[in-house]
């Protein structure tokens, strides 16, 4: 009799310890230890680093914000995996999925564009998770067709829905009748156009006078400019990369044609300022208004001492440097609003249940970040507003060149 009880109980050891293996670590078992981990995927390298890699800085800088207060219910957070996809969609597919694979990972945060984070966003729901888009803009990341939200992913960028209603608005009530459109041909820039046209439609029962649309780092512009010209176009709303805008700005130049040009918060930025130089005075764009105001609000006041601290004036910081520029907003300081947002959520949870994490972010209310104060809920999954945006512009003042809230 003893003997059969000793071979039944080694039966079911050997049983159990087979059942453990087969068993995937789940991420609150994994994260249970001594700290919390994230991964990562972004463009650090290549030619649209400036996103990727300022999406990284912020994200640390979360990080080491909440690990000098303590942490996580004293338990340290921590970057484990950070993989680079330089922007292209097919290396953004490989790294999710070594993200994914890794269970030990509490939350991810996505790839700096559209195209990547598009490619990997169906891969990310499925996994469920928590999934932090610190830049893409297209709607359709965070509401596929228009509706409710993917229940584990969470925005920070400026939404192309939000940001180019606003355009379509300001042009209007200055009285330009004959918007003509100068897009990417990206998702983002076609989902962008097609958010000015609707709003078009709906505010002054017209469409844009003229639609074109090139591909990204495109040397020559000429063919869309001067269709644009033909039209008679009265102004322009562009959405694209600021490497492309300054190709625009300067095909415009050559072809002595001038009217306002109103672009988005991602082309205002060093590689617009370095590619087009003096020609940039006059250009109208919408951005998160943050680093616009005066004074800075206390996250932001905090951010950037942060930042100066960390990397001193940089790139990414400016050329000022007792202030930083206004595209710190959607490179660095949009994924730092993230992080915080995050780890406030696993704070509450009080757990690394992926559910639990998501249900806590969407009970965050008034939570105030560095580029607008952030509520969420179970419809609510963006966080910039119309209500933090602002329209700039780019002015000349003796010899040097600023881009300030523009004057009514």
């Amino acid at each position: 009799m003893a003997r059969r009880l000793a071979k039944f109980g080694m039966t079911l050891l050997v049983l159990g310890c087979a059942l453990a293996a087969a068993m995937p670590l789940s991420p609150k078992s994994a994260t249970a230890q001594d700290k919390i981990k994230i991964g990562m995927t972004s463009a650090l390298t290549g030619p649209y680093n400036e996103y990727g890699e300022g999406a990284h800085r912020g994200i640390e800088l979360a990080i080491e914000k909440w690990n000098a207060a303590g942490g996580i219910d004293g338990k340290k957070i921590e970057l484990t995996m950070l993989l680079d996809d330089q922007l292209v969609p097919d290396r953004a597919v490989q790294n999710m999925r070594r993200l994914l694979d890794n269970k030990e990972l509490a939350a991810i945060v996505g790839p700096a564009g559209t195209g990547p984070t598009l490619a990997v966003i169906e891969m990310a729901a499925l996994d469920g998770r928590p999934y932090m888009n610190p830049i893409a803009q297209t709607p359709s990341i965070t509401y596929p067709g228009g509706g409710k939200p993917r229940a584990n992913v969470f925005s920070f960028g400026l939404q192309n829905d939000v940001e180019m209603k606003m355009q379509a608005q300001y042009l209007l009530s200055k009285g330009y009748k004959k918007i003509g459109l100068l897009h990417e041909s990206t998702a983002a820039g076609v989902s962008a156009a097609e958010v000015v046209t609707t709003e078009l439609k709906a505010k002054a029962n017209a469409a844009p006078t003229a639609d074109e649309s090139y591909n990204q780092k495109a040397q020559d512009m000429t063919a869309q400019i001067a269709r644009l010209q033909r039209a008679d176009v009265d102004a322009i709303i562009y959405t694209g990369l600021g490497a492309d805008l300054a190709v625009v700005r300067r095909t415009m130049a050559r072809l002595g044609w001038s009217v306002p040009l109103l672009a988005n918060n991602a082309s205002l930025t060093p590689p617009y300022e370095e590619g087009a130089g003096e020609l940039v005075v006059g250009t109208l764009g919408s951005m998160i208004a943050a680093f616009g105001q005066e004074p800075l609000n206390p996250a932001a006041q905090e951010f950037a001492g942060a930042y100066k601290a960390k990397h001193s004036p940089d790139r990414w910081w400016g050329a000022d440097p007792a202030r930083p520029q206004l595209s710190m907003s959607l490179t660095v300081a949009n994924a730092y609003d993230a992080g915080l947002i995050l780890f406030e959520g696993i704070r509450r949870a009080n757990s690394t249940d992926p559910k639990a994490i998501l249900a806590a972010i969407e009970n965050i209310k008034d939570y105030r970040g560095v580029n607008g104060v952030y509520s969420f809920s179970a419809e609510k999954h963006h966080g910039v507003t119309e209500k933090d945006l602002a329209i700039f512009q780019y002015v000349k003042t003796g010899d040097k060149v600023k881009l300030q809230i523009a004057k009514d």
